[in-house]
């Protein structure tokens, strides 16, 4: 009998449970004991991918020219068709050769990018609550997250006084991430806070690494999320990621890019390089299709949500909790009773109410308080939600 102890990397053991897995967890619970579920936990659209993006990759995948392995950092064609969908969107012109590479889909970018660009021991400043892919990956590749407090009195945007009297100090980093629209917390931010940000990167030397994947879900038409790359000086400092996931309905698709400062996005392009070979071209023609049409399916999506946000959030203020109505985005980011932690309430509304929500905590220790609440789900589920928080505050 072999004595070899296989062993997992020790750095594996450095990182929290993903919150979605136990979420999942929960559900399959509830679904096996045959409980009439409804899921407000995963932001994952209910509704299906534009059906130009479904049209042209039945067109694209009967190329045989598209079996092949792609190219490096994605074909020409979806290159451009990024480039012409951001200057038309932000008003900034990208060069499509140095300024933009394709992903397969945002997170992966986003996961791989310190690898590229952080050495071992070096800081990032991580938001907290945030999206777990930004500290885990910095710690998967030896290097240190600064916790920035997103805190309800500052709008849920990093407190930029805060860090400059933190660096003036003689703290030293590498990496900012940022993510605004916001996940969990639906926040916005505004072109003269990122103006701060690019002020503050170029004073002290970091770069700004934007996941922008909410950027085309917003419930205000006057006040469209703005790309970091608004800001001049930006391209000096920054790289963002965009997603067709949430855009164009294309979660399980797995289609992204980044675009930003060429150095940036060229080391992203290097690492990647030698460990994966890029998306299946159809798949890249199929985005093409999608950023086309991308305005218009936005539109259409965000009225969707608005409605739902609207219903959810009436139902959760008639239960006690303040339920804010974000800009953007396509949560919401609901606030607590004291002496209730988020997994608490989760767990009491999945035994009352079979609602399944995600708790706060997960997403970090600045999330405790809170519960995240999706609007990814079908409008009859969303009116069945609010049926049960109803009755639920009857009986409260």
């Amino acid at each position: 009998m072999s004595r070899v102890v296989l062993e997992p990397a020790a750095r594996l053991k450095l990182l929290p449970p993903y919150p979605f897995l136990e979420l999942a967890r929960m559900k399959r619970e509830a679904l096996a004991a045959g409980r009439p579920l409804v899921d407000l936990g995963i932001g994952d659209p209910d509704t299906p991918t534009a059906p130009a993006v479904i049209a042209a990759m039945n067109r694209a995948m009967r190329d045989p020219a598209t079996h092949r392995y792609p190219l490096g950092n994605g074909n020409a064609a979806f290159r451009g068709a990024a480039v012409r969908w951001f200057r038309r969107r932000f008003g900034v012109a990208l060069d499509p050769s140095r300024e933009v590479a394709a992903l397969i889909g945002s997170k992966e970018g986003i996961a791989h990018f310190p690898w590229a660009y952080v050495n071992p021991g070096e800081r990032v400043f991580v938001p907290d609550p945030a999206y777990p892919v930004f500290a885990t990956s910095t710690t998967m590749c030896g290097a240190r997250p600064v916790v920035m407090p997103l805190r309800a009195e500052n709008a849920f945007l990093p407190d930029l006084e805060e860090l400059s009297r933190k660096l003036r100090r003689g703290l030293k980093a590498k990496l900012m991430f940022l993510n605004y629209p916001n996940n969990p917390t639906a926040a916005t931010a505004t072109c003269d806070f990122f103006r701060r940000v690019v002020a503050l990167a170029a004073r002290w030397g970091f770069a700004v690494a934007h996941d922008a994947a909410y950027t085309e879900i917003w419930q205000d038409e006057r006040r469209r999320p703005p790309s970091i790359l608004q800001v001049p000086g930006a391209r000096e400092v920054a790289i963002e990621f965009h997603s067709l996931s949430k855009t164009l309905n294309m979660t399980g698709w797995r289609l992204g890019f980044a675009v930003g400062n060429a150095r940036l996005v060229g080391a992203l392009a290097d690492f990647k390089g030698n460990v994966d070979s890029g998306q299946f071209e159809a798949i890249q023609y199929a985005g093409v299709a999608g950023l086309r049409v991308a305005f218009g399916w936005a539109r259409r999506m965000s009225r969707v949500y608005r409605a739902r946000r609207d219903l959810l959030s009436n139902a959760f203020r008639m239960l006690g909790l303040p339920a804010p109505r974000p800009d953007a985005a396509i949560y919401l980011w609901v606030p607590l009773p004291p002496r209730r932690s988020s997994a608490e309430y989760a767990q009491w509304l999945l035994k009352e109410a079979d609602l399944l929500v995600t708790p706060g905590a997960g997403f970090g220790r600045w999330g405790e308080g809170y519960i995240r609440v999706s609007l990814t789900v079908p409008d009859a589920g969303v009116r069945e939600a609010c049926r049960r928080l109803e009755r639920l505050a009857v009986k409260s």
